[in-house]
């Protein structure tokens, strides 16, 4: 078992989160992590990553996976510009690669906020620290155990 995979099972039990974690062929992006659990491409939870343009930290917005983070909305949240994370910083700041992006379990904290879209499922899935895992687990859940901050961000 991979050391990211490990840290979010670690994390998911750590907070007594009920949770199911599958390996699956490609869960990569939404589009395949969706045909992978056999869910709706909404139920799965995106982990965007940016940059603060001057604080230079990364924030985490998880998201709906047919939505798309409007640039406006996150930077007002985030209060201050945000621009592209890039593959190193991510790797760096939440020990994972780009397309296993774990929305907890990160290497370290990360600001995170969390798109009201997901809450409208029973069950939702986000990757599991690699692109070939991925883990159920209900969206009110998800939002306390990742510390995140409801918000609308999306275009």
């Amino acid at each position: 078992m991979s050391k990211s995979l490990k840290r979010v099972r670690a994390a998911l039990e750590a907070a007594g989160a009920e949770h199911e974690i599958r390996e699956v062929g490609e869960a990569r992006t939404a589009d395949l992590a969706a045909q992978s659990a056999g869910c709706t491409l909404d139920q799965i939870a995106k982990s965007i990553i940016f940059q603060g343009a001057e604080s230079g930290d990364v924030i985490l917005f998880i998201t709906a996976g047919g939505n798309r983070v409007c640039d406006a909305k996150a930077s007002a949240l985030a209060a201050e510009p945000l621009g592209k994370a890039d593959a190193a910083l991510i790797r760096e700041r939440t020990g994972f690669a780009i397309g296993g992006v774990a929305p907890l379990g990160h290497l370290h904290p990360t600001r995170c906020f969390f798109d009201p879209r997901l809450c409208d499922f029973d069950v939702i899935w986000a990757a599991a620290g690699t692109p070939r895992h991925i883990f159920r687990i209900a969206p009110a859940e998800l939002l306390r155990i990742s510390g995140a901050e409801k918000a609308d961000f999306t275009l």
